[in-house]
């Protein structure tokens, strides 16, 4: 890829090309839908596709997709929203949106190294929907279910059904071991997805956790916006922001995800006081170049939401032939980085198989450290010395003091 072509910002706002996708799709394939049903998430959840004979009647599938249908039948659920299924290309099988929810014979097979549980969470699950691997924040699995189901999926163990389905005796054992925990600060909310959730159910377990004194925030994972952007609705957002501060954490791969109805619900999100950031994964052959990952990030920011990781793919059970050698995104991250601005630049991050939680990763910018220099190279090649100083206490004299002082100014040691 020649990098300097690339703009150092925004490019253009792009033509409306893609404002058709999901309209195009719709008429195609649910011509008798009325504009009340297809803005209806309920009636986009009983007419999700949901099995090989269905899923024929829409898409003409190739060879491999059929028999991975029917090879991964018994492995992990297939479940398409009309909407997601409405961006699908019908003619070509390596459509992201394809690869993302219509499985294929490979992930029928499980490689060396791949794992069921790839992040290590079952050792860490103190309750059924708490999982605490981090000091100072915990995992709250809220339910087993999603809009759709992606075929990258990290917790296939949970979200392959009938493992994780909140109910009121795991909602208040979940609630009680956060309240025990005053070092927890931090709650994310997981599943799947937590927006299948009706916004009662949603409000059950928002407001007892926001009336923990010692927890400080409330994240919330979806792919709601992405999948089914039609169920981020006035009422949602209002009870989000009630509970301030909330923030959403979505996961967009692909500019072809960015419609203009998942734009709108971003949008909603944020005008309601709801900061919305993004997790992609990097996907083979989905979205593993440079060019896919700055046009992404840019549409992104035009909706205002943050682009926060590109993660490496989890070594989850079938999915070896969708990830990419870890070298792959540290190559995209340096054609990103000087040549768009940083906000287009995720943090390219690993979770580290079995348990030992995320690092992040970037290209090597330092060349050689000396006690009175050290030099870099910049995203063009160029050398640069960096003088150091000469004094080299780092320690902070007051922050004793403010230890002290700060619970009587209302904040709270951290």
């Amino acid at each position: 890829m020649d990098t300097s072509v690339l703009p150092a910002g925004l490019p253009p706002e792009p033509a409306t090309a893609r404002a058709s996708l999901s309209a195009e799709g719709r008429k195609r394939l649910f011509p008798n839908a009325t504009d009340a049903e297809w803005a209806d998430w309920r009636w986009q959840q009983r007419h999700a596709v949901r099995g090989l004979e269905q899923l024929e009647r829409y898409v003409p599938l190739t060879s491999n997709e059929r028999a991975g249908v029917q090879e991964t039948s018994a492995l992990f659920r297939i479940g398409i929203s009309p909407y997601y299924l409405s961006l699908i290309d019908p003619e070509h099988p390596f459509c992201p949106v394809r690869m993302q929810s219509i499985p294929v014979r490979a992930e029928a097979r499980i490689r060396p190294g791949e794992l069921a549980d790839p992040l290590g969470e079952d050792k860490t699950r103190p309750e059924e929907c708490i999982v605490h691997k981090y000091p100072d924040r915990v995992l709250f699995l809220a339910l087993d279910t999603c809009s759709v189901y992606c075929r990258h999926c990290t917790r296939r163990r949970i979200t392959q059904g009938g493992v994780a389905e909140l109910s009121k005796e795991q909602l208040r054992r979940g609630v009680d071991y956060v309240r025990r925990h005053p070092e927890v600060r931090d709650v994310l909310i997981s599943g799947g997805d937590p927006f299948m959730l009706s916004d009662s159910r949603l409000e059950e377990l928002l407001a007892p956790l926001s009336e923990i004194p010692h927890v400080e925030m409330i994240r919330i994972g979806t792919r709601v916006p992405v999948c089914l952007p039609m169920r981020v609705t006035d009422s949602l957002a209002k009870t989000l922001r009630r509970y301030a501060p909330v923030f959403v954490v979505t996961h967009f791969n692909h500019p072809k995800e960015v419609t203009p109805e998942a734009r709108e619900a971003c949008e909603r999100l944020v005008d309601h006081g709801v900061p919305v950031e993004n997790q992609a994964v990097l996907m083979r052959q989905i979205n593993s170049d440079a060019r896919i990952i700055k046009e992404l990030s840019h549409l992104l920011l035009r909706s205002r939401v943050r682009p926060y990781y590109l993660h490496q793919m989890d070594v989850a059970e079938g999915c070896e032939h969708l990830r990419t050698p870890i070298a792959k995104g540290l190559e995209i991250i340096q054609q990103l980085r000087g040549y768009t601005t940083g906000l287009a630049v995720p943090h390219l991050a690993v979770d580290l198989p079995g348990g030992g939680g995320k690092v992040t990763l970037q290209p090597d910018y330092a060349v050689e450290y000396g006690a009175q220099e050290t030099v870099f190279r910049n995203y063009k090649g160029e050398r640069f010395t960096y003088p150091e100083p000469e004094e080299t206490d780092c320690t902070c004299p007051y922050d004793g003091l403010w230890q002290e002082q700060a619970p009587r100014y209302g904040y709270r040691k951290g």
